[in-house]
């Protein structure tokens, strides 16, 4: 009788135990796999300290490692001319030794090298931030990249309320903006749309000069074009999106005591010298680090992206802002309320920030031509 008891008893859980399982569809989200800690490598082509991409991507790398998720090294292989053939023999010899789950690196000097190298070793990962110059060509490469128009809509929304306020030192009565660009691009004309179109959403009287130096590295022509939009276009607000070139701008705004700057990439008062970096009111953000921390969350959730492009933006903590500093000290509580409003409707995908980068209908153009003082 115990032992017929004992059987029954036995089945009856049996039975409740597959009426209670769950088949693959009835499971609502798939579970991800256990994360593991990587080892990863940092190819810095230049030095650390640059308080730019090198020491963002260094920031990003060190939470990581904090947090107990990444080992690392970062190598400093330097950013000269003479430097430069130590790149591609760095690349392959952290590949070939087979020790990294990860190897890291960035911007517009490197895709010639890493394409070589991850040609040569297939079964290495690869990531390259900011820059998408050889995608899908190696599928053990991911290219992050960053959606600039976000960041520049943030950047003319703060310009375009900013303009207006003449209470503010050396805003003058016309509403009118200055854009000092590298070269006219895809890439440049993205930051340049979304700044385009925050400005004149921000206010519909505004007018934004444009201008192209043609050159990252040439200063003395983007000073040139500033001074100008300044004395003859009245602007008093420039942003330079330019490289080295956009410091110009810079210089036109501190040496003509009438205007303001704003910085691009990171954060320039802390790069710029004292005196400019007190006639920078924020700077656009390309998040460096925190694109770094979004890709392991990634790769911890099971989602890879190898032989893609990632074009990270404000949700993702891609791009930016800087709201602390002479943005919180200068501006009126009314512009920084405009900038932060606008970057909540971006992420809650109230705004939808149209890029250049594809497009064919040359919409930015037209937009720029007809905001031109």
């Amino acid at each position: 009788m115990k032992k017929f008891l004992m059987f029954m008893l036995v089945a009856i859980m049996a039975v409740s135990m597959v009426g209670c399982a769950q088949t693959p569809e009835e499971t609502a989200e798939p579970v991800a796999p256990e994360s593991k800690v990587y080892n990863v490598v940092n190819l810095v082509n230049g030095n650390l300290g640059d308080k730019s991409f090198f020491d963002a991507a260094e920031s990003g790398l060190k939470k990581l490692a904090d947090a107990g998720r990444i080992t690392y090294k970062s190598i400093e292989m330097g950013g000269t001319d003479q430097d430069q053939p130590k790149w591609l023999e760095t690349l392959n010899e952290v590949a070939s030794s087979g020790e990294y789950d990860l190897i890291i690196c960035g911007t517009y000097q490197m895709p010639d090298y890493l394409k070589e190298a991850a040609t040569t070793y297939p079964d290495q990962k690869f990531l390259i931030y900011d820059d998408n110059t050889y995608v899908g060509v190696n599928q053990n490469v991911v290219n992050i990249t960053y959606k600039q128009n976000d960041m520049g809509y943030l950047i003319g929304t703060f310009a375009g309320k900013m303009t207006t306020e003449t209470s503010v030192p050396n805003i003058n009565p016309e509403a009118v903006v200055g854009f000092v660009g590298g070269i006219d691009s895809p890439v440049i004309n993205d930051f340049l749309y979304g700044f385009l179109l925050g400005a004149q959403a921000a206010n519909p009287e505004i007018k934004v000069d444009t201008r192209y130096v043609n050159s990252y590295v040439d200063t003395a022509t983007a000073k040139e074009m500033g001074l100008s939009m300044i004395n003859d276009k009245k602007a008093d607000i420039l942003w330079g999106v330019a490289g080295l070139s956009g410091n110009g701008a810079a210089e036109a705004a501190l040496e003509s005591g009438k205007a303001w700057f704003i910085g691009v990439d990171s954060d320039q008062e802390l790069t710029l010298p004292a005196d400019q970096a007190a006639i920078t009111l924020t700077s656009g953000l390309k998040n460096v680090g925190e694109s770094i921390i979004w890709l392991f969350d990634e790769w911890d959730a099971g989602r890879t992206y190898w032989g893609q492009e990632v074009r990270l933006g404000i949700p993702e903590g891609g791009v930016g802002i800087v709201i602390d500093k002479n943005f919180a000290a200068i501006a009126p509580k009314s512009v920084q309320d405009a900038v932060l409003s606008a970057q909540a409707d971006i992420v809650a995908g109230k705004i939808l920030v149209p890029t250049a980068i594809g497009d064919t209908t040359n919409a930015v153009v037209t937009l720029r031509d007809s905001l031109q003082p």
